[in-house]
């Protein structure tokens, strides 16, 4: 779909390409090209049907002459934690009929690979104490490529609706009276349970299991550290590098068990992936010795499995 193979050998059968150039622009031209894709079939070029199948795409391309403007559209997609081959096939779609992607500074280079080559890629990136473009701003930029008729991607890291700011971007397109649909991708806490060889919940260990972040937009995030400091509970704390002192402080306030495990996952589902596995006496000294730079996880009452691989020599270290 994304390069158009079909399209391509029919238009050199049937001479049609300068005629196409001509009426169609922009969209028009990318749905006129699917069509052919998905509604020709160049088999009937072998068996002498030229004359048919040149009418055939000549009827189609009249079509798509009088089609009115199209109506903007976004589509909130999450672009999983970072392997491409963990996006669903809804999400690929959507890339491959995209105009233009609005894409988080978490999103790698090898999911923007996959939007088609005549998109727009707009660099949005967040990121927490550090230099961002503002939410408002993000939002004004979404509406504005979604005026112009733009088939717009706000492409996130993980999964959209878990600390996306969803909700207020989905509030801006709705005032500005533009259609939209989300879809859903890999969380990174879904990624970096199963890089640990875990689950989240466990038969007889705990029946639920909390996602927490570690900052929000009034610094760092207070939470119901009295009912997490029980043993067996288990967290997922997203942006939590920074606050790891501020959280071990709340915890260890509360009664929690210095000797609980913390396991902190960095890149999760990447080639660079690393696990840092350690407790939560012993949590900011580890993240400062680990040097963890990148987008990290971290797991409040869950280690890694032993036998799992592809542990560095650090790690390796932190659960012998």
């Amino acid at each position: 779909m994304k390069h158009f193979p079909i399209y391509r050998s029919l238009m050199a059968a049937v001479s049609l390409r300068r005629a196409v150039a001509i009426r169609l622009l922009g969209r028009r031209h990318r749905d006129f090209r699917a069509e052919c894709d998905f509604t020709v079939d160049p088999r009937a070029i072998e068996m002498g049907a030229k004359s048919e199948v040149k009418n055939d795409m000549q009827a189609t391309l009249n079509k798509h002459k009088t089609v009115e403007g199209h109506q903007g559209h976004v589509a909130f997609v999450g672009a999983g934690p970072g392997d491409p081959e963990l996006l669903t096939l809804k999400a690929c779609k959507a890339l491959e009929a995209a105009d233009v992607v609005i894409h988080d500074r978490l999103v790698t280079p090898e999911i923007l690979e996959l939007a088609r080559r005549e998109a727009v890629l707009i660099d949005a990136g967040k990121e927490g104490f550090g230099p961002s473009m503002s939410q408002d701003d993000i939002n004004a930029l979404i509406v504005t490529h979604a005026k112009t008729g733009a088939q717009v991607v706000r492409l996130k890291g993980g999964d959209p609706t878990v600390f996306g700011r969803l909700d207020e971007e989905i509030d801006a397109v709705t005032e500005a009276g533009i259609g939209w649909h989300v879809v859903p991708g890999i969380t990174a806490a879904s990624a970096s349970v199963a890089a640990i060889g875990q689950s989240l919940t466990k038969r007889g260990r705990n029946a639920s299991a909390r996602l927490l972040t570690g900052h929000d937009m009034k610094g760092f995030a207070d939470h119901d550290w009295r009912a997490l400091a029980q043993p067996g509970e288990v967290a997922a704390i997203y942006m939590g590098k920074k606050s790891a002192r501020f959280i071990q402080g709340r915890l260890i306030m509360q009664g929690a068990d210095r000797a609980t495990p913390v396991t902190v996952i960095e890149n999760a589902s990447r080639p660079d992936q690393r696990i840092l596995a350690t407790t939560l006496d012993a949590l900011p000294s580890a993240l400062t010795e680990a040097d963890i730079t990148g987008p990290a996880l971290m797991f409040y009452g869950l280690s890694p499995r032993e036998t799992q691989a592809g542990l560095t020599r650090i790690q390796q270290q932190e659960l012998a």
